[in-house]
């Protein structure tokens, strides 16, 4: 497995080489460190430049140190571009698996932080992300983890459980799996009530129980796999209802989990767009790490 872990010098960048040091992995696992010396900063001031370099240089030194002493294969790469494009360019080259990227906090501030890099190479990246958030207690691989998968039950959600299949965790580590069963959204209150002109009730009682069994199969594909694999793997024997957005933070926080992890995309295939309206939300608003995960190079 290739990882590549995009840091600065800000104390998020420390938590995800905690979280990558300390974390299983698959054997022969490499890491490639790399920090982005953003052009558009020295545009006029060009004579910074090689101050910048040097900087990144002992940054790097110091955290490819880190992963040898915890008994990793690691390197280092200095970039010169735009952040939000250069990492996903460099994950390319290098055929990575993962870009581990650091999340500025829960804030307003960080969030917006987040859109200014992590945001860009959820959109671009060739590869699966993470957005590492660590615990109070610190790395939550040093621990059991408690991981949520959230599948909708398309392509991209089974790939995303033999993913977490494949790959080593924590002893005792629990995943949970779970599917939200969509709200049917209307404009207005006439809206609503045209629907029930239009439509006879025991058709949208059909529609409805054939939500909830795409969900129930969606649930159990997703947890076939991971018990297949030897994993620990409960799930909710009713999926919850609303919006997926906030069902899958609200069940997050609540169970403490430790990741979510999803697909790219849903169903509907259209990848910019649901990026966008669910594993984007989710992994900007999430109190834990998220790990949007897309069929790329083979783990």
């Amino acid at each position: 497995m290739k990882v590549l872990i995009a840091i600065d010098c800000s104390p998020s960048s420390q938590r995800v080489l905690e979280e990558a040091a300390v974390r299983p992995w698959p054997a022969n696992t490499t890491f490639a460190v790399v920090n982005v010396v953003d052009i558009d900063r020295f545009a006029r001031l060009p004579a910074l430049i090689a101050d910048a370099k040097h900087e990144a240089d002992r940054t790097l030194s110091a955290a490819v140190e880190q992963l040898r002493r915890a008994g990793h294969t690691a390197h280092s790469e200095v970039i010169m571009g735009f952040p939000r494009r250069a990492i996903s360019e460099y994950a390319k080259e290098w055929h990575a698996n993962l870009i581990m990227v650091g999340s500025h906090g829960h804030s307003a501030i960080g969030r917006f932080l987040l859109g200014s890099v992590a945001q860009g190479v959820l959109h671009t990246a060739p590869c699966s992300v993470e957005i590492v958030r660590a615990g109070a207690s610190g790395p939550a691989s040093r621990h059991p983890m408690k991981i949520l998968l959230a599948t909708d039950g398309s392509d991209c959600s089974v790939v995303a459980a033999h993913s977490l299949a494949k790959r080593p965790w924590p002893d005792g580590t629990v995943f949970k799996a779970m599917s939200v069963e969509e709200l049917m959204i209307v404009d207005n209150q006439m809206a609503a009530s045209s629907l029930s002109a239009i439509y006879p009730a025991s058709l949208l009682d059909e529609l409805a129980q054939a939500a909830r069994d795409r969900c129930s199969s969606a649930v159990e594909t997703a947890k076939g796999i991971l018990v297949t694999a030897g994993m620990h793997a409960v799930s909710d024997p009713h999926a919850p209802i609303g919006d997926p957005r906030a069902v899958i933070l609200d069940a997050a926080e609540s169970w403490h989990a430790d990741m979510i992890v999803l697909g790219s995309h849903g169903r509907r295939g259209m990848d910019r767009f649901l990026m966008g309206s669910v594993s984007e939300a989710v992994a900007i608003h999430a109190h834990c790490s998220v790990e949007v995960i897309r069929a790329a190079q083979p783990v």
